[in-house]
Formats: C-alpha cells, structure tokens, sequence
C-alpha cells in the first residue's frame, strides 16, 4: 500500500447527544487510527457550513422550493473525524439532502 492510498476503519464516535456509533472512516496517509472515541463535531460543522453558504446563496436568488443533495466521506486527519465532499453517492459514508421551500400562501391578518 502506499502513501496515499486509503484504508477503511470503524472508530467509536460520541454524537452530541452523549450517544456512541461506530462509523466507517477512510483512513488516508500512515496515520494509525486509535479506537479512541472521537466527537462528531467536526462533520456536523462541515454539515452547517455547507448549509449556510447554500442558504445565503439561495437567499439572494430566493428559489420557491429547492434541494440540495450532497456525499460525504468520512475521514481520520490528525486524530480527528473530518467530511470531505464526495461526487456522487457511491463513495459517501453520509447522504445529506437538505430542502427549502417558500411559503407562498399570503399571510392572514388578525
């Protein structure tokens, strides 16, 4: 194997909520992967990244309903889980689809 190649492994991770899950994450590098738990705020923070900017963006072109579907993969850097985009569904460890829609109806007066 070399340098660059990945390898997949399952780490114990603690969601915000204090709940434990194992997830399959893409090892990249030379890096050993410790069984210790990981926090998941790294790939939670990438999710609302991602989601913000969509949003601002959508904000200015204000679309009546839109989706937005993107992969990650998950993955060990520096001891710490981090997401990195992926094309297509086929490699993703995580599916996020995130939708909007625009209420069009008039607001009712009181």
């Amino acid at each position: 194997m070399s340098f660059s190649d990945s390898r997949n492994r399952t780490v114990p991770v603690q969601l915000p909520n204090q709940t434990l899950i194992n997830i399959e994450v893409a090892q990249t590098g030379r890096e050993d992967v410790a069984f210790d738990v990981k926090s998941f705020q790294g790939v939670t923070n990438a999710i609302e990244g991602v989601a913000e900017a969509i949003t601002e963006s959508l904000g200015k072109i204000t679309p009546n309903k839109a989706s937005v579907k993107f992969g990650l993969e998950i993955q060990i850097e520096q001891g710490s889980l981090v997401a990195a985009i992926v094309r297509g569904t086929g490699k993703a460890n995580l599916e996020v689809t995130l939708e909007w829609e625009k209420s069009t109806l008039p607001k009712l007066e009181e």
